[in-house]
C-alpha cells in the first residue's frame, strides 16, 4: 500500500465521519426538534422525521454509485452530495423563520437524504478503490462511522440541551467541511481505467445500467445485504426508541446531553474496535465475525430492554458496540469480496439501500412497537430479528465465506493486495 493510499484512506474516513458526525447530532435533542418545527410532541412526529431522510437514502444510494461507476469519478460527486447536505440543514433551520410548517421541514429532510447520502456511499466506496486489505479498508470506514456516531450524539446531546437548532447549525458545517475535504481526493477508479486495456469490451465502457446488473447478479451478494439490513435495523431503532426510551421518566429520565453519552456508551467501542475486527476478518474470514457478532448483538439487544437499572442498561450498550464492531466491517467486506472492481459503486449502494430499508423499519417497527406495546417488547422484537437472521442465514455465509474467506483460504480475501 502507498503513501498516497494510506493519506486517500485517512481523509477518506474523515469524510465518513463527518457525514456521521452531521446526521447523528440532531438525534438526541430529535424530541424538542420536532416541536420546534411545528410538530406535536411525542415519539410519532421524530419517526417521521428520521424516516423522511431515510427513505431518500433508500431511493438514491444505488443512483450515486452506479452513476460513479458509469462517469468514472466519485470525488466530484462526493463534493457535491456534501455541500447539497450542508445547504439543506441550513433550509430546514430556516422552515420555522418563514412560517412553514412541520411538512416542509419533512420534505427538506427528503431532499437533504438524497443529496447526503451521495456523500456517505461514495466515500465508503473510495474506500473499497484502495489497496491494503478490504477488511482494512471497510474497518476504517467502520471506525469513521462509529466513531462519527459517538461525537455526533455527545456533541448533539450538549447542544440540543442549549437550542434544538444548534445540532442543526452544527451538522451544517460539518457537511460543509467534508465537501471541502473530499475535493483533496485522488479517483482511484479513474486510474484503475487508465489502466484497463482499451477497445469495446473494456470495462472503461460500462455504462449505468451494466454496472447495476452486474451487482444485481452477483452470486450471494443478497446475504450481506440481508445482514446490513437487519444490523441497520437495530441502530435505527436505538436511534429513536433509544432516544426516548432514556429520556422517558418512566424509565431512567435521562436529559438529552445524558442520553446521547448514553448513545456513545455504544457507538465508541463501534469504532474503536472496527479497525482491528475488520483486520481480523482478513485474516480468519468473514463467517465467524458475521455469524457470531449478529448473535451477540441480538441477544446484548433484548439486555438493554429488560435492564432494571441503568448501570446494567449502560454496560450492556457498550457490549453492544463491540458485537457491532465484529460484524460490521465484516458483511461490509464481504460485499467487496463478492462484486467486481467495475461494479462496486452500484453493490455498495445496493448495500446501503438495504441498510436504510434497515434504518426505516428499525424507525418504523420500533416506533409503532412502542407506541402499541412499550418498550420492552419494541426490544424483545428487534433483538428477536438479529437473532433471526444469523440463523436463517448460518448455511448461506458458510457457503459464500468458509473459514478463512470467501474460498477457503487464510489472509486476504477478494483480491486486494495487502502490504
Amino acid at each position: 500500500m502507498t503513501e498516497d493510499d494510506r493519506g486517500d484512506r485517512r481523509r477518506l474516513g474523515a469524510v465518513v465521519l463527518a457525514v456521521l458526525i452531521s446526521q447523528v447530532l440532531l438525534y438526541p435533542g430529535v424530541p424538542d426538534l420536532v416541536v420546534a418545527l411545528g410538530a406535536p410532541a411525542g415519539i410519532d412526529a421524530g419517526m417521521w422525521f428520521l424516516v423522511a431522510e431515510f427513505g431518500a437514502f433508500v431511493t438514491f444510494a444505488v443512483v450515486w454509485g452506479a452513476a460513479s461507476d458509469a462517469l468514472g469519478r466519485r470525488a466530484p460527486l462526493i463534493v457535491a452530495g456534501a455541500f447539497g447536505g450542508a445547504a439543506s440543514y441550513v433550509a430546514l433551520a430556516a422552515v420555522p423563520e418563514f412560517g412553514f410548517g412541520f411538512r416542509a421541514a419533512l420534505a427538506v429532510r427528503v431532499v437533504g437524504g438524497a443529496l447526503t447520502i451521495g456523500a456517505f456511499s461514495l466515500a465508503i466506496t473510495s474506500l473499497m478503490d484502495l489497496r491494503g486489505g478490504n477488511g482494512r479498508n471497510m474497518g476504517t470506514a467502520g471506525v469513521a462511522i462509529g466513531l462519527g456516531a459517538a461525537v455526533g450524539s455527545v456533541v448533539g446531546g450538549a447542544l440540543a440541551e442549549l437550542n434544538a437548532f444548534y445540532p442543526v447549525y452544527a451538522g451544517a458545517a460539518v457537511l460543509a467541511g467534508a465537501g471541502v475535504l473530499a475535493a483533496t481526493v485522488d479517483d482511484r477508479v479513474v486510474a484503475d481505467r487508465s489502466n484497463a486495456p482499451s477497445g469495446g469490451d473494456s470495462d472503461s465502457d460500462v455504462g449505468f445500467r451494466d454496472v447495476l446488473a452486474r451487482a444485481r447478479t452477483t452470486r450471494g451478494l443478497l446475504v450481506p445485504l440481508a445482514f446490513g439490513f437487519v444490523d441497520r435495523l437495530t441502530a435505527g431503532f436505538f436511534a429513536l426508541v433509544g432516544v426516548y426510551y432514556f429520556q422517558d421518566p418512566e424509565t431512567f429520565g435521562l436529559s438529552a446531553g445524558a442520553a446521547g453519552a448514553t448513545l456513545a456508551l455504544f457507538f465508541v467501542p463501534f469504532a474503536v474496535l472496527q479497525a482491528p475486527f475488520g483486520s481480523l476478518s482478513d485474516r480468519v474470514g468473514r463467517f465467524l465475525p458475521v455469524v457470531l457478532g449478529s448473535v451477540a448483538y441480538g441477544i446484548v439487544t433484548i439486555g438493554v430492554g429488560v435492564a432494571p437499572v441503568y448501570p446494567l442498561a449502560a454496560a450492556l450498550m457498550v457490549l453492544v458496540g463491540v458485537c457491532g464492531a465484529l460484524m460490521a466491517p465484516a458483511t461490509m467486506a464481504l460485499v467487496t469480496d463478492l462484486v467486481e472492481p467495475e461494479a462496486r459503486g452500484a453493490a455498495m449502494g445496493l448495500f446501503n439501500v438495504f441498510g436504510s430499508l434497515g434504518f426505516l423499519a428499525g424507525f418504523l417497527i420500533g416506533g409503532t412497537a412502542t407506541d402499541q406495546f412499550g418498550y420492552t417488547p419494541a426490544f424483545l422484537a428487534v433483538g428477536g430479528l438479529e437473532l433471526a437472521i444469523a440463523l436463517a442465514l448460518f448455511p448461506a455465509v458458510k457457503a459464500i465465506a468458509p473459514g478463512g474467506g470467501l474460498l477457503g483460504l487464510g489472509g486476504e480475501t477478494g483480491g486486494s493486495p495487502s502490504e
